[in-house]
């Protein structure tokens, strides 16, 4: 386990530099994260308003906001989002507010762990998931799997044209780059607003569209 030290506290991180128990935050943490977030000016209220309105999401409803909630609630557009957090929303306002994209959900304030989980089942073929039902190989992933995992979403059947599109963007950028999109890069590649992006998955980015992709954040 990896550790920073600011201002004489330590803070447990993992390897990439993400808290590991949310408890452990304070504002201390944020501030000096901030930099490596892509942020050397220093966080100004905007700035606050996210990170605090993620951590009182969390404390409230026991998980992390989506990208649409956090922008709606803030008055945000992707833009904007960008302009404050340029290294993404999980990657840079759920980081500095002491989250990992791990925290979909809580259970009484503990953290899931990354274990893989039962298998679920499609029509001949069984696929091995995590815990919150993230595919664990990505090899693994095929379109019957994205088809069975918005039936479980009970998002609108068949896939539309666009879903499609934008999952397979997630899965050709994965094999190049070997690291999921932001959010901000699909929309801008597909040159839509975050409203859109809501309206085509639901359940959110990553609980949604790079879920269906078979991908899981890093």
């Amino acid at each position: 386990m990896c550790t920073v030290k600011v201002n004489g506290k330590e803070y447990h991180v993992d390897a990439t530099g993400f808290l590991k128990d949310y408890r452990e935050w304070d504002e201390n943490f944020a501030v000096a994260t901030a930099p490596d977030m892509g942020i050397p000016q220093g966080l100004t209220k905007k700035h606050w308003d996210v990170i605090h309105f993620i951590r009182r999401t969390l404390d409230e409803f026991g998980k992390c906001p989506l990208v649409y909630q956090t922008c709606k609630a803030n008055g945000l557009r992707l833009r904007d989002l960008k302009a404050l957090f340029p290294s993404g929303y999980l990657r840079g306002a759920c980081k500095l507010a002491g989250l990992t994209y791990k925290e979909g959900y809580l259970q009484h304030y503990q953290y899931l762990p990354i274990e893989p989980g039962p298998a679920e089942k499609a029509p001949d073929k069984t696929y091995r998931v995590d815990i919150r039902g993230f595919l664990v190989d990505p090899t693994e992933w095929d379109e019957q799997y994205a088809q069975y995992k918005a039936h479980e979403m009970k998002m609108a059947e068949p896939l539309t044209e666009k879903q499609w599109e934008l999952i397979r963007f997630l899965r050709q950028n994965f094999h190049k780059a070997q690291i999921v999109p932001t959010v901000y890069e699909t929309c801008e590649a597909f040159n839509i607003e975050i409203e859109e992006l809501e309206k085509l998955f639901p359940d959110g980015y990553h609980r949604g569209a790079v879920k269906l992709a078979g991908l899981r954040a890093r």
